[in-house]
């Protein structure tokens, strides 16, 4: 029961970005109560409305990570539009961008400038490498991040070119942090009076998620690079992905000496084989890894000789942690995923209803999840005009102008 305002109610937040992790951030900033105007250029708007899965003109990939803001669509080379782009930034508390540094100086929309205006502004950006460095100049996407991090050297069977993780990891990571800055400049801004630039990298923060990679290479002395390992883990025995006889994949988890006990004593019991359980030297995590290649055989024959709903019902039974690997469908009709409410429902005006992944929020006096849909490409142009004092001759001579842009459904829909 919602018995609190959201946490960032009363923040307003422009959002001037594209394709994934400025509008993931600002994405949870709205869920987080804050208004959020999302700013796009004529005519094509943000990249990510050219992303799939496209149905009726309309961007899956944009609707997902643009929910619940409101759409502006101005050509800020126009001065009449760059004059209502400032108007918009002296009346908000956040500016998230997330183009290659640099570039919005040239547009006179850079920190600086904006912070004369509204010394109370938190100004946000996200880049491939960050405002400083050897490399801050270079462009740059998750991918890149991916490949730099030493991420993608660690993935995939040993000796072949790592795969795609197929998740925008960086992009992702790196939107959720700058949530978590922005929201701690928010609060000392509560002390200081005066707001500050965020300057987020995808490479920084990929880099920072080694929770064991950097540590192994440091403490050994540069000895220990961590390598592709496959389907499981040479420092986590028993940790990895396993096939069942119906050719379903699942994965264990029984790296902790007492569920490895557990296990080991389970297998016995199904197998026979007394002495897998019985075998002290695999009784400690170090005496698991070293003989890690005698026990990966028994593992994968116990599995293969079951099907994987069977294997499951077995581990669970047993309390060793365990899951099949879902496909997408699998995932969407778990009951633990309904349960949470990690799907919603929302009433968009051209395809009516849509249902898209809900945030992992979750507060015990408000309620985040967001209904509203991703605006239509300039929907709110003359709502937040005529909130900033244009009067409606204004604001139509600059419809007629094309410095307030809208897409053809916005008009024949009647909302803006």
């Amino acid at each position: 029961m919602a018995t609190q305002q959201l946490p960032l109610a009363g923040i307003r937040v422009i959002d001037y970005t594209h394709f994934l992790a400025g509008p993931y951030l600002t994405r949870c900033l709205a869920a987080l109560g804050a208004e959020v105007i999302k700013i796009e250029r004529p005519t094509s708007g943000d990249a990510g409305r050219d992303h799939p899965y496209f149905i009726q003109g309309q961007s899956g990939y944009f609707l997902q990570q643009n929910m619940g803001k409101e759409g502006v669509c101005i050509n800020i080379k126009d001065p009449r539009g760059l004059e209502m782009m400032h108007k918009l930034v002296r009346s908000a508390d956040v500016f998230v961008e997330n183009y290659r540094p640099g570039a919005l100086e040239k547009l006179g929309l850079g920190y600086e400038k904006l912070a004369e205006q509204n010394p109370g502004l938190v100004y946000c950006s996200i880049s491939a490498y960050g405002h400083t460095g050897p490399d801050s100049h270079r462009p740059g996407f998750g991918l890149i991040a991916e490949a730099k991090s030493g991420i993608m050297a660690m993935v995939g069977e040993p000796g072949e070119a790592p795969p795609l993780l197929r998740v925008a990891l960086g992009d992702l990571y790196t939107g959720i942090h700058g949530v978590a800055a922005v929201c701690a400049a928010l609060l000392g801004r509560v002390k200081s009076g005066r707001g500050q630039h965020i300057d987020m990298a995808l490479y920084d923060t990929l880099m920072s998620m080694h929770e064991y990679a950097v540590q192994c290479y440091t403490l050994s002395g540069g000895k220990e690079i961590p390598q592709q390992t496959g389907h499981d883990l040479p420092t986590s025995t028993l940790y990895g992905v396993f096939t069942a006889k119906d050719g379903d994949h699942l994965v264990i988890a029984a790296q902790v000496d007492d569920a490895w006990r557990r296990f080991a004593a389970l297998v016995a019991g199904q197998t026979g084989n007394a002495a897998f359980a019985a075998d002290a030297r695999l009784h400690t995590a170090a005496g698991r890894n070293e003989h890690r290649l005698e026990i990966l055989p028994v593992v994968r024959a116990w599995v293969a000789g079951m099907s994987a709903a069977e294997c499951l019902a077995a581990l669970d039974a047993v309390d060793v942690p365990c899951a099949k690997v879902q496909r997408i469908d699998e995932v969407l009709a778990d009951p633990q995923i309904q349960a949470r409410g990690m799907l919603i429902e929302q009433d968009h005006p051209v395809l009516g209803k849509v249902r898209l992944p809900n945030l992992p929020f979750r507060f015990s006096a408000c309620d985040t999840t967001q209904t509203t849909p991703a605006p239509l490409m300039g929907q709110h142009n003359r709502k937040l005009a005529a909130e900033l004092g244009y009067t409606p001759e204004q604001i139509e001579a600059m419809v007629r102008d094309g410095v307030l842009h809208a897409e053809k459904a916005v008009a024949a829909l009647g909302l803006g």
